[in-house]
């Protein structure tokens, strides 16, 4: 008998640029959170969530986010 398919969590990737001049590309978004009147503006709070824990495991404090943009784009 054939499995139904599983349900896919598609992903958006962002380049993000810090404070610092910094800039870290392919950061994942899910697409669920994306889209609407806001637009792109969750993903930032996104990636600020994935920052914190980031420095929580590595003890090195996060860095605040300049901005943010898909990749790919200009």
């Amino acid at each position: 008998m054939a499995r139904k398919p599983a349900s896919r969590v598609e992903f958006v990737m962002f380049d993000v640029f810090y404070r610092d001049g910094s800039q870290r590309s392919n950061r994942r978004v899910p697409s669920g959170v994306l889209g609407g009147l806001d637009g792109d503006v969750p993903a930032r709070a996104t990636i600020e969530e994935q920052d914190r824990l980031i420095a929580e495991k590595s003890g090195i404090p996060a860095m605040p986010i300049d901005r943010i943009r898909r990749s790919g784009g200009k």
